[in-house]
């Protein structure tokens, strides 16, 4: 959960907010390190993974939930120890619950303790068991390690919420809790009118810009090496090495990667032998051994830009595919450049960001945007 750990990662020129918390990660011993969550919905645990790729590490025992007797363990090199008699208060489940939870609070949309409190919310306004019902559900739905902070009340916690959606004379998930009687459910619902007083009284500030804009999950276009073309090639057509022919001018390329090598270099001779490879990665070997055009650091963007503008104009299959990734952040990965890969947050990640620059126009197209 959030507290007062803000943290940020950097993406595309561009600041994602993000979080920490404590967590063993498993690589032979044990080591207490920290779990990044960002609002984008990527995950450090030494590496950046999507929340299903997360989950799968959760899985594999290689972020550490349950921790064995005996088991060595070390932090960050200031100290070692075995474990004696361990108990852990977290599950795979529970973990991922608590981590999906920050990531809406990041990005200041409802979390499981908001969605329950629009349950109990709509409950109040039609006290139906099937609106209590549905209550109970939202208010279990909460990770149990934050149920008694769901009301932000250190006096009273959750209690109201347990005596509210278990009804008289039922009872609570807590097993030593005495069944709900009239007079508790009573006080309960008391508690809950005079909150509902209080939050109509207080001035609820709205940004004259609207609502902060939440941050989409993020899309990773790992590297690879694609050698010929698809029928669905999903979030690989994406990529600039994926053979998909591009015709700039006069001269016909195999791809995004084959027309901006040839392009790179001084001799117009290699350039045609560049444009002509059979694959990226020889198009890049020759190129790599010839002079470069003067000026191309400096105007590399620019080309590459205009080179996906074709790519994307061309194709309008891959155009639909790269505008279904709506606003997320593209991280791309290029094991060849830092310039033009994110590389687990080493790079610059400029192909990344120009790809979101060409879906920037594309959705402009398709708009009553003019003018410009």
């Amino acid at each position: 959960m959030i507290g007062k750990r803000i943290t940020y990662r950097t993406a595309d020129g561009v600041r994602i907010p993000g979080t920490w918390r404590h967590a063993f990660i498993r690589n032979g011993p044990y080591f207490l390190t920290d779990l990044f969550i960002y609002a984008d919905g990527l995950i450090d645990c030494w590496g950046l993974v999507t929340i299903e790729e997360f989950e799968e590490k959760l899985r594999s025992g290689w972020v550490a939930t349950t921790l064995p007797d005996g088991a060595e363990a070390s932090a960050h090199g200031l100290a070692h120890w075995k474990f004696s008699e361990p108990r852990s208060r977290l599950t795979p489940e529970l973990l991922v619950a608590e981590v999906r939870d920050t990531i809406d609070q990041l990005n200041e949309r409802p979390d499981s303790t908001g969605r329950c409190l629009s349950a109990v919310d709509a409950f109040l306004a039609d006290r139906t068991e099937e609106n209590r019902a549905a209550a109970r559900v939202a208010f279990l739905a909460i990770p149990a390690s934050r149920r008694r902070y769901a009301l932000s009340d250190m006096d009273s916690k959750d209690w109201p919420l347990r005596v509210l959606v278990a009804g008289p004379g039922g009872r609570t998930y807590l097993p030593f809790d005495p069944p709900v009687s009239q007079e508790d459910y009573d006080r309960a619902l008391t508690y809950f009118e005079e909150r509902a007083r209080w939050r109509t009284d207080r001035q609820a500030h709205v940004s004259a810009d609207g609502p902060a804009a939440p941050h989409a999950l993020a899309v990773h276009l790992y590297h690879s090496y694609p050698n010929k073309p698809v029928d669905d090639p999903g979030q690989l057509g994406l990529r600039n090495d994926y053979p998909a022919p591009i015709t700039v001018g006069k001269v016909s390329y195999g791809s995004v990667a084959h027309a901006y090598w040839a392009l790179s270099v001084a001799q117009p001779e290699v350039g045609i032998t560049v444009a002509t490879a059979d694959t990226v990665a020889e198009a890049r070997k020759i190129a790599s051994g010839a002079p470069r055009r003067e000026g191309w650091e400096q105007a590399r963007t620019a080309v590459m830009t205009g080179l996906l503008r074709a790519k994307y104009d061309q194709h309008p299959e891959l155009a639909e595919i790269l505008v279904a990734t709506d606003d997320a952040t593209l991280i791309y990965d290029d094991v060849d450049s830092a310039f033009w890969g994110d590389n687990a947050g080493r790079g610059r990640n400029w192909a990344g960001r120009l790809l979101e620059l060409v879906r920037s126009e594309l959705q402009m197209r398709r708009t009553t945007i003019s003018g410009l």
